[in-house]
Order: C-alpha cells, then structure tokens, then sequence
C-alpha cells in the first residue's frame, strides 16, 4: 500500500511539476489565439453544415442583389406587426369550450395569477365566429374580410413568446432577442440578400397612422449589423423627413451640385481603397440623393386608380385612422412592385396607460377592439387580393404577427384579456407556403399551444428559409460569438412549406 501511495505522488508531481506547467499553458494559449485568429479569417476547418454563410458585401453598393443560399420561394416580405397582442381568441383560434363554458372558472387554474393580476372567469369572445372561404375556416367577426382570404392563408396557432411583456415580446418577435440592440428580421434579410431596387431602402418600415409601438426602433432596428442595414422608417402620410429639396433651389442646380459631390466623392475614395467604412458612408449619402426623387415617386398615391383606393378605404373620411392605414398598405405594396426586399407594416401605436392605440384589451376589449376591428380589416384584405391580382403573392411572403396572445378568461374586475405568451396565432400568406392550411393548436381553451408547439425561432426559421437562407449558417461574429436571428435555437416548420 505505502509503495502505491509512493507512486502516486511521485505521477502527480511529475503532472505538476512547474516547467512543464508553464511550458503546456503557453501552448495552449497560443493555440487558443491561433484558433481565434484562423476561425475569424474562416480558415478553421468545420462540418460544413454549420459553417457561416456570410454574404460578401461591397461597401460601395451594400444593398446590390445577393444570392441566396438555395433557391427561394419568395423574394420579398411583407409583415404585418398588430401591436398591443391582438386576441387570437377574438380573431383566429375558435374554441367553442369559451362558449360552452363561459363564466366558469379555467378548469384546473380556478386561481390563476398572470401579468396584471388574478384572472376571472372563462369569457367567450363578443365576436360571433362564421365559416370563411371555400375551406370553412372558423373566423371572428371582428375581421371578417381577412376571413374570407382563409383560402389563401396559412395559420400557425400553437406559436409562443419568451415574454409577457409588450416591449421586450416586441423586440422578441422583430429580432429574436427580448433586450434592446439586436439586429431585427429587416436588417437580417438585407444583410444577406440585398435589394432588387438601388434607388430605394432595401428595408422600410412603415408606422401606424398614430404613431410607432412601444418599442420603436427596436423593430426595425440594425443591432450589431452594419448601420446601413437598418429600416428606414416613413409612411404614405409622412415622407422622410428633410429629403426634399428646397425651394430656393433650382432642380438644374441641385443636380450639378449632386454630380459635383459624386466626383468629388469618388476621387477620394479611390485615395483610401480598403477604407470600407468611407465606401459605405458615401453609398448611403449617394442613395439619399436618388431617394428624393425614387421616394416622393412611389409614395405619390395619385397614380393609383379611384377603384384601388375604394377597395383599400384610402379615402374613408368617417375613419381616418382606417384611411391612413389603407394608405400605408398601398405603399407598401408599391414598395414590394419595385423592389424593396423587406417591408414592415405596422397596425397600432403605443398609448401610455389607456391601450387605446393598439391591441392592448385589458379593461374594455371590446370597446377597443371594436375600434382597431374595422381600421385593419379592409386595408389588410385589399393588401392580400391586390398582391394576389397583380402577381405579386407568388414572389411575396406577406406574415401576419403579434407579440403573444391573450388570455381566456377576463381579467378580474375588468372586461378585457391579461396578457398569454404560451399559445397564440400567427399567419404567412403568399410564396412557398401551404393554403389552405392550419398548423398546430392551443388547448379547448387556447390558453396553452398543445399540438406541434411552435416558438417565434421556429417561426423566424421558417420565413428565413423561404427567402433561400439557412438560419444555422446566416451568422455575423459579434463579441466573440457567431450571432443569428435564431439565437441557438430554432427548426424550420416543414409542415407549412409548400
């Protein structure tokens, strides 16, 4: 025994002596550097089904068309983001148990305590539901002309949040991320493929005729990307700001003045050849200077036909707030028509306290909903046929979506809905998905997704994927990590494909 302990210790110290400590941590420090150093120059030998697909970007012309990394289904998105967590139960998701079992206690969560408090009882919708389309989708009567396009659309109602609260499920839903300062879904389809249209942003985000949601910027934010990826935000009320040239100035004149700068601009830059931060700056300059012609002209909804703007309600004068809408919807339509790769529409804005602005039912749902109702239903459904008339919904994904759900019981000494992130309804119309079709499901009481569970990875996967990208290898190294819309998570929705 002594002569085994003996051994023992006389092995550990050899393991242990100093020299050779020393001399072992220096190698591995350096083949740790080393590693660092030939995995940023891509040099690092890996399984080639995770390696980056990084797109290679000329800093002079950062929106110049990109292949993607298969073959797409679509070339162009456009979401539609109802902020405030519209209800799926008082629009999408019919559970007749609501009905059924309505101002009863949630069978087993008779105390149940969510986001604002202690819930109520069960409480079905207001809204009657009524079989829509060829198909028989069960829709509300809330939105009953989006209904009758259930022939062309794709629902996915078994989708879930990380959060259950409006600013960080907003950011959560635009970016994949709950924190503020990542990159949203506009910045990542840009980076990677570019746009069809150099005169206009490849990336618009559109506000609501109110204002912009809780979150803001966030939504259309660039993150950790380069700047020039970020969402250039206007909308058919109010064009970019500062972009049009002043009356003082004579269009002879502006342009001399333009190709002055773009001389002057070039012959510098070919003094810096490898300063890719000044070729970018003077790409974004030179885009503003084609935008103040490009922008006015795709927003100028003259051009459009009387029947066009009936059929959006672009010129309802008893709802202004529906005719802004249906406004914002044409010109994002136009902005798809000329290419612009990622368009990002939004229906309600942020109201501090009341949740008049957006979908936010907590205390009167009803009366609220009866309000945002009719101001999305007519725009979005003329969005959808329009596209669908013109050609366009075979090159375009349209995706409907909101930050979580709400619940099936109204709030205790209140007529609305707390807020539910375990189950809610989202939808993709248009290029490369199924239609008719609906996915997964919540419980009878579309409290919690039970069938084929659904997270917004999977949901960012799967719009990812129509556009020709992989979600694992669309990366961009960012504080010593290979950074992704998805995060680390995420599959593609197999079942919704087309």
């Amino acid at each position: 025994m002594k002569r085994a302990v003996h051994s023992l210790s006389r092995c550990g110290a050899e393991l242990l002596d100093r020299r050779a400590f020393l001399a072992n941590a220096g190698t591995a420090l350096g083949s740790i550097a080393l590693t660092q150093l030939l995995a940023n120059d891509r040099l690092l030998a890996q399984d080639g089904a995770h390696t980056p697909l990084r797109p290679v970007i000329d800093p002079a012309h950062p929106h110049a068309p990109r292949a993607p990394h298969f073959p797409a289904k679509a070339k162009n998105v456009i979401v539609i983001f109802c902020t405030g967590a519209c209800s799926h139960l008082d629009t999408w998701d019919y559970k007749p148990e609501l009905i059924a079992r309505d101002g009863q206690p949630l069978p087993g969560n008779e105390k149940l305590i969510s986001f604002q408090g202690e819930n109520g009882n069960v409480t079905k919708s207001p809204y009657a539901f009524k079989p829509r389309g060829e198909c028989g989708k069960m829709t509300s009567d809330l939105l009953p002309r989006l209904g009758a396009m259930a022939d062309d659309i794709c629902f996915l109602h078994s989708v879930t949040s990380k959060t259950n609260t409006h600013g960080p499920g907003e950011n959560f839903m635009s970016t994949g991320n709950t924190l503020d300062g990542f990159p949203s879904m506009g910045a990542w389809t840009t980076y990677a493929l570019g746009s069809e249209n150099q005169d206009l942003p490849a990336f618009v985000a559109i506000a609501d005729p109110r204002g912009v949601p809780q979150s803001g910027g966030n939504n259309w934010g660039p993150g950790f990307l380069p700047a020039v990826f970020q969402g250039t935000p206007f909308n058919a009320q109010e064009q970019i700001r500062y972009l049009e040239t002043p009356a003082s100035i004579a269009a002879k004149t502006d342009n001399a003045t333009r190709d002055y700068l773009q001389w002057l601009n070039k012959h510098h830059r070919e003094q810096f050849p490898g300063d890719s931060e000044l070729a970018a700056r003077i790409a974004s300059y030179e885009l503003a200077a084609r935008m103040q012609t490009s922008v006015p002209e795709v927003a100028d909804l003259s051009q459009e036909s009387a029947h066009t703007l009936e059929m959006y309600g672009a010129n309802d004068t008893e709802n202004k707030i529906k005719a802004g809408f249906a406004r914002n919807c044409i010109l994002a339509r136009r902005l798809v028509e000329k290419g612009v790769r990622f368009v990002q529409l939004f229906h309600g804005a942020y109201a501090m306290g009341e949740g008049v602005g957006n979908w936010d039912g907590h205390k009167t749902l009803k009366a609220q909903y009866d309000v945002h109702g009719p101001t999305l239903d007519q725009p979005a459904a003329a969005l959808l046929a329009d596209l669908k008339q013109r050609g366009l919904l075979e090159d375009t994904l349209v995706v409907w979506c909101t930050e979580f759900g709400r619940m099936p019981t109204f709030q205790k000494g209140a007529s609305g809905r707390d807020h539910n992130p375990h189950g809610f309804t989202c939808w993709l119309a248009g290029a490369g998905v199924k239609a008719p079709f609906s996915y997964g499901a919540t419980d009878d009481f579309g409290f919690k997704a039970t069938e084929n569970v659904a997270t917004t990875y999977d949901f960012h996967a799967t719009i990812l994927h129509l556009l020709g990208l992989n979600h694992e290898r669309l990366t961009f190294y960012h504080n010593g990590l290979e950074r992704r819309l998805t995060d680390v998570h995420g599959h593609v929705i197999q079942d919704v494909l087309a």
